[in-house]
């Protein structure tokens, strides 16, 4: 399967990685492993997507924020990748953060959005593990944050 063709077809345009925003890389690969660092909620024109979801944001909005996570962790797997998404083997796990209210309980729906993203361009090879965990609080303010384990050819 051709996973640049894909991401053609499904019209997506993958956005500029973003920088580490600390004492950290966004991406650490260990022979043919390659560790994701969580990537926030940014919306196409680069501005945060804010608020919890359950009171500023519905389901559906906290949907789209994590597959804007996903996009960008796609962004940063092609640049290890050197622009060839043929060397991905698999997605082998996506641990989703929602910064949600406490009475919340839909974060697989949430997350979702970032799962669907990533088998729509991977097909097989995007069936992953994961963990949708609600939280309180995240960096600056974002609904979202997902972080990625891929394996490499």
């Amino acid at each position: 399967m051709n996973f640049k063709e894909n991401l053609e077809k499904l019209n997506i345009n993958l956005p500029e990685p973003l920088n580490p925003a600390g004492s950290y890389v966004a991406t650490k690969k260990l022979g043919n492993i390659l560790f994701i660092s969580g990537q926030i909620s940014v919306d196409e024109n680069g501005k945060l997507i804010k608020g919890k979801v359950g009171e500023e944001l519905d389901i559906d909005a906290g949907y789209k924020a994590a597959k804007r996570c996903a996009l960008s962790i796609v962004a940063l797997v092609n640049k290890e990748c050197n622009g060839d998404l043929s060397k991905v083997k698999s997605c082998v796990k996506l641990t989703g953060y929602v910064n949600s209210t406490d009475d919340f309980q839909d974060q697989p729906k949430v997350i979702n959005g970032a799962s669907d993203l990533i088998v729509s361009i991977f097909g097989d090879a995007g069936k992953h593990s994961r963990a949708a965990v609600s939280t309180n609080s995240l960096p600056l303010g974002v609904s979202v944050e997902v972080d990625a384990i891929f394996q490499l050819n």
